[in-house]
Order: structure tokens, then C-alpha cells, then sequence
């Protein structure tokens, strides 16, 4: 048996999502047969908490196991939570800039607080920490969700929001590998292109990434690395291997949303060229029940090794440390207005 006690068999090589707040009865019936790895939460899902955890129950009992749900909850413009019910929160690399020399336990805070919400609706994994590193160049799509300007202070700031993460048992997907920071372009619509050298990439780009390479799950980046490959990182074997043995990334590897733009080609076409890469899951987001079915068709069920990463990924997934929350929240509020000193 499986963690969860799901019969010996692959998972599918698949996250997926839902049309509304809750599943219909076309989508119990297609999930049990696909059996994805997983599922994604968009703000359409999202409505009360007693809403959120009755479709969490429903995504796990259509798959007989504890699945793992994650979502977009960075915070900033992408935060699929928001008042009244939970708290929102300012871009990232605004709170790391307001916050200072307290931005590592502002960030810890803020990702602990974030995970508290999460796990208390039946979440347990969410789409961060993004490391990519900023530039002067980067697109305003991603530019304030990154987390600073040098490879040292992103890696740093993204350790302490999956250290957050984690201790409020919820499981980080590190993002955007091996790193999205240089793309002049979004990859929601067009594909990005990125000239730098190989070395100057490892030393800046890759470094966060290399620093996190512990953490369990990770999201590939749409978009070229000409000096390594011709083919968008998801769909590079080249790439992929300089995930695995450079960066040395050994958790799952998702891809970004397999349906964005910058990619061309047939959803299904797409999703088995990022299995043959070297991507363990696919990622599918808004789209039809068709084009599902053609995405789980070809993604098919987990490769041997890619199952052995999603076991280790789940065994990852925690109790959540005991804390006082309304304390943390305080401490984190007096941080951020100075209230609190070395």
C-alpha cells in the first residue's frame, strides 16, 4: 500500500484542478480513473471555509487517499485567499525591502501564518517559495514576487519561508527552477528568452536553487536558456539534467501550468515531452474536461523514479508545530511597523 492507502499502483503523473466549489459528479468519476498525484485551488474554488474544506474532502475521497492539494497562496497580486475571510499580505519583495534586517524572520512569519490558513482548510502544499532572482529587466509579471536582487539574499528569504511553510505543515514548491528572474516577457503569454552565459546562470540564476535543493517539490520555468538549450526549459532534456546533477534538485519536479502560452504544441504533445525531459508530473490548470483527459492520457502514470520522489515528498508532510498564532501574528505586525528591536 501506498501512504494513504492507495492500492499498489503509480499515481498519475498528474496535479489537476476543479471547474467550481464543488466536484461534479463528471469529475469524481474522471479523478477516480486518473487518479492525479495531486490538485490545484484557483480563486473560483474558493468561497467559505467550511466550502474549501468540503472540496478538499471530495478531491481525496475521489482518489481513495490522502492526495496533496496545493495552491498559489504567494501573496501580493497572486494570493488566491483574500479578506475578509483571511488575511492579505503585500507583495514580496515589498515586505523584504519594508522589513529590513528583519526581512528572514518577516518572511518565516509570514509564510508560518500563511500555512496556519492553509492547513486549517485542508491544504497542505503551496506554490512557494519563488526564488528567482530580480533584475532591472524583469517583467512587472514576476518582478515583486521575487524575494531580492542577489542569488545570497533570495536564497536566504526562501529558506525561511519553506522553513514557515513546513512548520505549519504545509509542503513548498519551489519556483520557478531553474530560474525566471531574466525573462523580459510573460511566460503566461509569450516565451521568454534568455541569452545569458552558462556560468553567469550557475553563479546568479541557479544559485538559489542549488541552496533549496533539499526541498521536496519544485516548478519548472517556461522559457529558453539559449546557452544551454534551444527548447523551453520543460521540455529540455539539457535542462533537466542541469536540474538534477548542477543544481542538484532530487524532489518532484512539476511543470508550470502546461496550458500557458509560452508553450506550442497540442496539450498532449506538450505533456509527454515534459515527461520525456525528465519532469515527474504535469501541471494543468483552466482548462476544459476534455483537454484534461487529453493532459492525463498522455502524462500517464508515474515513472518508477518519479513515484519514489512523490512517496519522499509526502512523507515530508507534517504535523504542524504547535505555536501561538495570535502571538506570531503580533510579533510579525511589530515587526513590520519597527516595534521591535534586535
Amino acid at each position: 500500500m501506498y501512504p494513504g492507502g492507495h492500492p499498489l499502483t503509480r499515481f498519475g503523473a498528474t496535479i489537476l484542478d476543479a471547474e467550481g466549489l464543488r466536484l461534479t459528479a463528471e469529475e469524481k468519476t474522471f479523478f477516480a480513473a486518473a487518479d492525479p498525484f495531486g490538485f490545484i485551488l484557483f480563486a473560483r474554488n474558493i468561497d467559505s471555509p467550511e466550502q474549501v474544506r468540503a472540496l478538499c474532502a471530495e478531491m481525496r475521497d475521489a482518489v481513495g487517499r490522502e492526495a496533496p492539494i496545493t495552491i498559489d497562496q504567494e501573496g501580493g497580486r497572486v494570493q488566491r485567499l483574500r479578506a475578509p475571510l483571511w488575511r492579505e499580505w503585500p507583495a514580496p519583495l515589498d515586505q523584504v525591502r519594508a522589513a529590513g534586517e528583519h526581512a528572514e524572520e518577516v518572511m518565516y512569519l509570514r509564510y508560518r501564518l500563511i500555512a496556519d490558513e492553509l492547513h486549517a482548510l485542508g491544504i497542505d502544499s503551496n506554490c512557494a517559495p519563488l526564488v528567482d532572482v530580480a533584475g532591472p529587466t524583469t517583467h512587472p509579471f514576476l518582478q515583486n514576487r521575487c524575494y531580492g536582487f542577489d542569488a545570497a539574499t533570495v536564497a536566504r528569504m526562501g529558506r525561511a519561508a519553506a522553513n514557515g511553510l513546513l512548520h505549519g505543515g504545509v509542503l513548498p514548491v519551489v519556483k520557478h527552477i531553474p530560474g525566471h528572474g531574466r525573462a523580459e516577457a510573460d511566460s503566461h503569454l509569450d516565451l521568454p528568452m534568455v541569452d545569458a552565459p552558462h556560468e553567469v546562470l550557475s553563479k546568479s540564476d541557479f544559485a538559489p536553487f542549488a541552496a533549496l535543493n533539499d526541498l521536496p517539490l519544485g516548478m519548472t520555468a517556461h522559457l529558453v536558456y539559449s546557452a544551454i538549450d534551444s527548447a523551453p526549459a520543460t521540455t529540455s532534456a539539457r535542462m533537466m539534467a542541469v536540474i538534477r546533477d548542477e543544481i542538484g534538485f532530487d524532489g518532484l519536479i512539476m511543470t508550470d501550468d502546461i496550458s500557458m502560452k509560452a508553450l506550442r504544441g497540442s496539450l498532449g504533445g506538450l505533456s509527454r515531452a515534459a515527461i520525456e525531459a525528465g519532469c515527474d508530473v504535469i501541471l494543468h490548470c483552466n482548462g476544459t474536461m476534455d483537454e484534461r483527459r487529453e493532459v492525463a492520457e498522455a502524462a500517464g502514470r508515474m515513472t518508477e523514479i518519479a513515484q519514489r520522489r512523490a512517496e519522499r515528498a509526502l512523507a515530508a508532510r507534517k504535523t504542524p508545530v504547535p505555536v501561538d498564532i495570535p502571538a506570531l501574528s503580533a510579533k510579525l505586525d511589530a515587526l513590520i511597523n519597527g516595534r521591535v528591536d534586535d
